[in-house]
């Protein structure tokens, strides 16, 4: 009895259904669509490859700089809602590198236009000294 429980912990989940819940066509497990409908009968998962991760990352670093132009082209947030540990990892670490981003650009942002606002006093004060 343990090792029925044991081998349960560790199966994939159910297979995808015999028909399609749409159109009623007959389906193979291993398919993610119905080819008669286009129904999604289970998400594919989710692509753990060294080159997406590295996709990731660099797009959470670079997102709060071209937040209106890639925002919904991040994959971050979907690889941390993951039920896979291995993408959760990767979403995990692409939210840490969008919020420290993020916190750089604010604060680079401040300390420039402050050194901005620092020179045209500067520069005005120059000017009334004359």
């Amino acid at each position: 009895m343990e090792g029925d429980s044991a081998l349960s912990a560790t199966q994939t989940p159910a297979p995808a259904p015999a028909t399609c819940p749409t159109c009623h066509q007959g389906l193979r497990p291993e398919w993610y669509f119905c080819p008669n409908c286009g129904t999604n009968i289970h998400p594919a998962p989710l692509s753990t490859t060294l080159t997406t991760q590295l996709i990731i990352y660099a797009h959470s670093v670079i997102l709060p700089m071209f937040l209106f132009f890639s925002i919904s082209k991040w994959k971050g947030y979907t690889y941390f809602k993951s039920e896979d540990p291995v993408a959760k990892q990767i979403g995990t670490v692409a939210v840490v590198l969008f919020v420290l981003s993020t916190l750089v650009t604010f604060w680079l942002a401040y300390v420039w236009t402050q050194d901005a606002i620092q020179s045209s006093i500067d520069s005005i004060n120059a000017d009334m000294s004359i």
